[in-house]
């Protein structure tokens, strides 16, 4: 593994360290390439402040100390400056805008919340209840289909503890969007880590038979997870017993 393209910063009030930090420590593991793709801002109205992303007025700041340090240490790795985005169709074509306007390397998709996070639920959140099931890959498809993520993060962060029959159903419908899109398909270390829902084998069974692309994310929070797959207990037999076959020289897409 000589790259990682999902790591955090302070300002979604949920990661610790410096950028410095999570680079050295790329740096010492032994990465070329490591993007930071911090919380979006979303451009919400002025009477809802979200408590796990940067505000609009941070991201120019956000992306001069990415593009600084990229220099500082471009003889020891290439950094990149990416965002981790929710595609929230209310807000999505005022962000990209937004985004437009500013040295964007690459943008994830990271869907947290169905249809967003004012009004919707948390997908991560268990549910037995088709539609939400339904509604995620819908607005996910939906996301990816515009062309703008290089990959979709956590793809089964949806907690659906429903029958498999209907779990596989819809999935198969993501998977098939990402092979007909060329977008690879992210595990994601820190879930593994973390014992979370996800990744789960039921998902990557699936998306390994029908023959998807993958990318590790370290999904790091703190400089210390900026690791090698070996170093997450039980991260490897999981690659192996699911047939995965990773690749970290993707190719980024300019959003």
């Amino acid at each position: 593994m000589n790259a990682n393209y999902h790591t955090h910063t302070v300002r979604c009030h949920h990661a610790i360290g410096t950028e410095r930090q999570y680079i050295e420590m790329a740096i010492q593991k032994g990465f070329t390439k490591l993007g930071f793709s911090d919380h979006t801002p979303q451009p919400y109205p002025s009477d809802f402040v979200s408590r796990i992303r940067m505000t609009m007025d941070q991201l120019d700041e956000y992306v001069q100390t990415i593009k600084t340090l990229a220099k500082e240490y471009a003889s020891d790795i290439t950094i990149y400056t990416g965002l981790e985005v929710e595609y929230l169709p209310t807000y999505f074509n005022t962000l990209i805008h937004e985004i437009q306007q500013r040295d964007i390397d690459y943008i994830i998709m990271g869907q947290h919340f169905i249809p967003d996070e004012r009004d919707g639920f948390y997908s991560g959140d268990k549910t037995a209840e088709e539609d939400k099931l339904k509604q995620y890959v819908d607005l996910v498809i939906e996301g990816l289909q515009t062309g703008k993520f290089t990959y979709l993060a956590h793809p089964d962060l949806i907690n659906f503890i429903g029958p498999d029959t209907i779990y596989l159903k819809h999935m198969e419908r993501l998977c098939n969007c990402m092979l007909t899109q060329s977008i690879p398909l992210e595990v994601n270390m820190l879930g593994f880590d973390a014992k979370r829902n996800y990744p789960c084998n039921r998902f990557f069974k699936l998306a390994s038979d029908m023959g998807c692309s993958f990318v590790i994310g370290c999904d790091a929070h703190t400089p210390n997870t900026i690791r090698h797959p070996e170093e997450v207990a039980g991260f490897t037999e999981f690659l192996q017993d699911n047939a995965i076959q990773y690749n970290q020289d993707i190719r980024l897409i300019k959003p």
